[in-house]
């Protein structure tokens, strides 16, 4: 029983771990959206800008990569704790992916450089860049569904390469 709770928590260290270094990463290459400050506070400067769905694109696409990387490691190295380990990928991909989400909107790195449409700025007006954050909240469930997902898949081919399904009918097997 032992060796099932510590193959559980290092799959949910392991994860939580990759979830720092996610958010980093995430910060390091999302672009940053225009907001103008005004007497009222801050405000979207372009409404047109793409940045904000190019967040929530980049954080799907570092989630979901590493999600398949996790699933992917976890498989060949867990022979012998299968639900253990499959259930840290489910617990450890969610913890991870709010990880990410903290991480990336605290933490700034890398060069901010933003820059609104001319059409839309008021003459004089102060751009700065905005903080991270997710529009599309259902990108959270990237990293444990593909590592979840691609766990079982890698799973389901082993079961049935090793199936006697696979026999054709008829067939004498001595």
């Amino acid at each position: 029983m032992t060796r099932e709770v510590r193959a559980f928590a290092v799959t949910v260290l392991t994860l939580a771990a990759l979830g720092v270094t996610a958010g980093l990463l995430w910060s390091g290459l999302t672009p940053r959206a225009p907001y103008q400050v005004t007497d009222q506070g801050t405000v979207l400067a372009d409404p047109t800008t793409q940045a904000l769905i190019a967040a929530d694109g980049w954080f799907a696409a570092i989630t979901g990569g590493l999600g398949l990387l996790c699933g992917g490691v976890a498989w060949f190295s867990a022979r012998r704790w299968m639900l253990p380990v499959l259930l840290g990928l489910c617990a450890g991909g969610v913890a991870a992916a709010f990880l990410t989400l903290w991480t990336g909107s605290t933490f700034t790195l890398g060069a901010v450089t933003v820059e609104a449409a001319p059409s839309v700025m008021v003459p004089d007006a102060k751009i700065v860049p905005g903080a991270l954050k997710l529009t599309a909240t259902g990108v959270l469930v990237s990293w444990p569904l593909l590592a979840v997902g691609f766990f079982g898949l890698l799973e389901g081919m082993h079961g049935y390469r090793e199936s006697p399904l696979r026999q054709p009918y008829g067939e004498i097997v001595s």
